[in-house]
């Protein structure tokens, strides 16, 4: 029997990969935040997926923190901001060494859950893919992309990256995932901020070249200083094409503040600018964005955090 995934977080990403796995036959436990969520969902008949237009409901189980089974392999896909505090909750039922793949948006709530969690195995991972909830326990298959894991410490691959091949999850193990996650950054800083400012999809940000080639210089320099080279080849040239690939998408940045929930501002265009305080890099332009939205931010009542 293989172990089974459990997943914290019952956003696009988590529910994406719940009903994938599920799909194909894993053992899945969604953990939801309290019982009344667990009741909410558990008065439906599982978790829907929409894919290619098609609607597919699975029975996923699911279960509370306080659901006493131990945990060996945990999906952490919750908001960068909540992974430590959703993961304390769950302290109590972490196996020895258990594996926690990380699965957060931006920089430095990765380090922060690896600090608390000494005894666990933790494993980064970085997705392209695209997802968006339209509806109580529905997720839209939004964009098909990829996802990279890896460990720093442990360069070997998993044997359970077999299960992501069966759910048909397209992975790669990377010996060098800080890389991707720096690339994923600065990816991210180049255009989600950009799409709240201007209230626009990804492509809208055609119409401002000058001013998306204009962070990604200052975003390329960064890396290099922070030691990260490959992270920055021709970084611009992949913005842009991001920004074609996916002209018709809102960024998640973007659907978090019209929704009115909190961003992850301060793992993206913070954790660039905190870097590049460090290495004394003046960034005139990324500090510009970030001041022009944190005002943005406060002017709907959001946290600027």
């Amino acid at each position: 029997m293989s172990t089974t995934w459990h997943i914290l977080g019952a956003g696009s990403l988590g529910t994406l990969w719940a009903t994938r796995l599920a799909r194909a036959g894993m053992p899945v436990r969604l953990i939801l935040r309290n019982t009344e969520r667990l009741a909410s969902y558990q008065a439906g008949p599982g978790l829907t997926l929409v894919e290619h237009g098609v609607a597919q409901t699975y029975p996923v189980s699911a279960e509370t923190p306080d659901t006493p089974e131990p945990i060996h392999r945990l999906l952490v896909a919750c908001k960068a901001y909540d992974a430590q505090s959703a993961i304390a909750q769950l302290q109590h039922r972490l196996a020895p060494h258990a594996e926690l793949i990380l699965l957060q948006n931006g920089l430095g709530s990765q380090d922060a859950v690896a600090a608390r969690q000494p005894h666990a195995h933790c494993i980064f991972a970085s997705s392209t893919e695209g997802a968006f909830r339209d509806g109580e326990w529905r997720v839209v298959f939004a964009g098909h992309g990829y996802t990279w894991l890896g460990d720093a410490a442990r360069p070997t691959a998993p044997p359970w990256l077999d299960d992501l091949l069966v759910a048909g999850i397209p992975h790669e193990w990377s010996i060098d995932i800080l890389t991707r996650l720096w690339r994923k950054l600065a990816l991210n800083c180049a255009i989600n901020p950009l799409t709240v400012l201007y209230q626009c999809r990804n492509g809208g940000l055609q119409a401002h070249p000058c001013e998306v080639a204009t962070l990604c210089a200052e975003l390329s320099e960064l890396l290099d200083c922070c030691g990260q080279p490959a992270a920055s080849q021709d970084l611009h040239d992949e913005v842009q094409r991001v920004i074609q690939a996916t002209a018709a998408n809102f960024s998640s940045m973007y659907q978090d503040v019209a929704n009115l929930r909190r961003t992850e501002i301060s793992y993206l265009l913070g954790y660039a600018c905190q870097a590049a305080a460090r290495h004394q890099l003046p960034v005139p332009h990324l500090r510009a964005v970030q001041a022009r939205l944190v005002e943005q931010l406060v002017a709907r009542g959001l946290p600027s955090d």
